[in-house]
């Protein structure tokens, strides 16, 4: 409410009280702050959703995007990172999630690459924050999400940075966050132009495989080791190869997958391979969201189901 609106309504509430009483004005105050434009829940909700990290944590979201895959990191030096935005139909979810933990801004953006469960929602996203870095791997389709996604990227004025194997995007004492794959200029297959993200924070390390296959997994010569990995292909049988499962060792593997999708990932070979090196499986399909947070040296675990 305005200032002269709220006098207006002390003033009347004043002679109500006067005129019905107590039980009458509660009535009446109840009844006119439902019916106003900008009620009291309203205001409370609106003001409500900054859940941004605690300063020098690293807390990593998997978004339940259905039977696809995006990831936000709140890094620990106060920027934030984006790593895909599921299909266009998740592009609403991806941006409120964001936006219900406070941010306005998406530092680093990540197109793995350009299949629709991957960037279909990243349209949205490049319209609703303000963005600053755009990577995505030198690999192109000719769908109308892929042209979609490019067209309002350049609409922003903003350019892409290529994502590929060497690249460094943060490197201080503590933070390094790392490029590891695609390692090639050509592939057959799209999946395996996937960007591969490291991110180490003092002891701890997360590894974010987009569909990168064993092709791609097989070049990656830099060190793959990881406390937690969001594994390749939601779960496929293409990716996590035995060799790269050992490498990888983690304490958490995630799979980002669709309930009763019609792939049937994840594959439960897979899901053993994982286990059987003494991680602990999270699945958003069974999980919903789910949210690790590091303070560079331990991790905990939280799920939205």
């Amino acid at each position: 409410m305005k200032l002269k609106s709220i006098m207006a309504f002390i003033v009347t509430a004043i002679m109500a009280f006067s005129l019905c009483g107590c039980a009458e004005l509660q009535r009446f105050i109840d009844e006119d702050l439902s019916g106003s434009e900008n009620s009291l829940t309203e205001s409370t909700n609106s003001t409500d959703g900054n859940h941004k990290a605690e300063k020098g944590k690293l807390v990593s979201h998997y978004i339940d995007v259905g039977q696809g895959d995006s990831e936000f990191i709140e890094l620990p030096d106060g920027t934030t990172m984006l790593i895909d935005a599921g299909t266009a139909d998740y592009g609403e979810t991806v941006v409120n999630y964001i936006k219900n933990l406070g941010y306005s801004k998406i530092d680093y953006l990540v197109g793995t690459h350009p299949h629709a469960d991957h960037i279909g929602g990243m349209q949205k996203v490049v319209k609703s924050f303000d963005i600053g870095s755009v990577y995505m791997p030198k690999a192109s389709t000719n769908t109308k999400t892929y042209e979609n996604l490019l067209k309002e990227i350049k609409n922003k004025g903003l350019k892409i940075k290529t994502a590929k194997a060497g690249v460094s995007v943060i490197s201080d004492n503590d933070l390094k966050v790392d490029i590891l794959a695609p390692n090639s200029s050509k592939y057959d297959e799209i999946n395996n132009y996937s960007a591969v993200i490291k991110i180490t924070y003092k002891n701890n390390k997360f590894l974010y495989m987009g569909d990168a296959e064993k092709l791609s997994e097989d070049e990656i010569k830099a060190d793959v080791s990881a406390d937690v990995i969001k594994i390749g292909h939601h779960g496929s049988t293409s990716s996590s190869s035995k060799n790269f499962v050992k490498k990888v060792k983690p304490q958490y593997a995630v799979i980002c997958v669709g309930k009763d999708n019609t792939y049937g990932h994840p594959k439960d070979s897979i899901i053993k391979r994982w286990k059987d090196i003494g991680a602990n499986i999270l699945r958003t399909d069974k999980n919903g969201s789910i949210t690790i947070t590091s303070d560079g040296s331990d991790i905990s675990v939280s799920t939205e189901k």
